[in-house]
């Protein structure tokens, strides 16, 4: 291991070609100086000054270690810099994971809010669906989780977690235009879809554990022909006519609806619960409270759209 002191030591000595002048740059006796070369010297296993004249110069060996010098203390002068800005809470990067709908609805205007009111504070978006960002925050891989409510979720109560409601949105039952129900007014009784062929999301998507859900309260257990997690590829299937199907309602958004129908449904648990998380401790950072304001702040009013 490289001492990071005694590579402060050899760029002094580079700049000020003699021992001498080095230890008065760094406030060092010349003695200390010359130890802390020649410690260095044995960490790399390589003569890194020869004499000239009355002072001294780099070897190879030296040149190519003062190259790797200057990287490394130029990072550390970086990290300074951030730690002091992180110290007053205004700069530094905070990396979200967030399923696509999340990102879309809440993430990205938070990030244009946080542009202007917190402008040091970066945010790395990580897109992940809506079972894997929980997992991604408690291993570290990510500051901050915009996730959903699925089964196998950690609890509400968890210690390692704090969260933050955001919104909740119903699904909406999407049936092709052919439909018996197509053309009803008011909500679809999930029941009276008990018979039809399904489209869904696979197992694993925290939608299909939804569907599963408020089919199962209906009395049956959906017959799933067709799977895709993505919703456009739902809505076309539906518009073919090869299902029906449970959609959030946020993600029928600048989806083509026109040939399907789309109909609110009678079950209550056929809802997206979507909350902010962070590992517990961490909301009251000063870099991730302004993220998690910025994130209610996006997500007022949503759910009663």
């Amino acid at each position: 291991m490289i001492d990071v002191r005694r590579l402060r030591t050899l760029r002094a000595v580079a700049d000020h070609r003699t021992v001498t002048a080095a230890a008065a740059a760094l406030y060092l006796t010349p003695s200390a100086v010359s130890q802390q070369l020649a410690a260095l010297e044995q960490e790399t296993g390589h003569d890194l000054l020869a004499r000239d004249g009355r002072g001294v110069r780099l070897t190879a060996a030296g040149e190519i270690l003062l190259g790797h010098a200057d990287a490394v203390l130029a990072q550390l002068e970086r990290a300074e810099a951030d730690l002091a800005a992180y110290s007053e809470g205004v700069a530094g990067e905070v990396t979200v994971a967030a399923f696509a709908t999340g990102i879309a609805l809440v993430l990205a205007p938070a990030i244009s809010a946080l542009a202007k009111s917190v402008p040091g504070v970066r945010i790395k978006v990580l897109d992940a669906e809506g079972d894997a960002s929980l997992p991604m925050l408690l291993d570290g891989l990510a500051d901050l989780a915009v996730a959903v409510e699925y089964r196998g979720a950690p609890r509400a109560d968890d210690q390692r977690l704090t969260r933050v409601p955001l919104y909740a949105e119903p699904f909406e039952a999407v049936l092709p235009l052919g439909h018996p129900l197509a053309a009803g007014h008011g909500p679809v009784a999930v029941a009276d879809l008990a018979a039809e062929p399904w489209i869904g999301p696979y197992p694993g998507n925290p939608c299909h554990d939804v569907v599963l859900l408020a089919c199962e309260y209906a009395g049956f257990q959906p017959r799933l022909v067709h799977s895709s997690d993505d919703f456009r590829a739902v809505v076309a299937l539906a518009s073919a006519g090869a299902g029906v199907a449970l959609v959030p309602r946020s993600a029928l958004r600048g989806v083509d609806l026109s040939l399907v129908a789309v109909r609110p449904v009678d079950s209550a648990l056929a809802t997206r619960k979507v909350f902010a998380a962070v590992r517990s401790g961490a909301e009251q950072h000063p870099l991730i409270r302004p993220v998690l304001d910025a994130l209610t702040a996006a997500a007022q009013g949503l759910s009663a759209d």
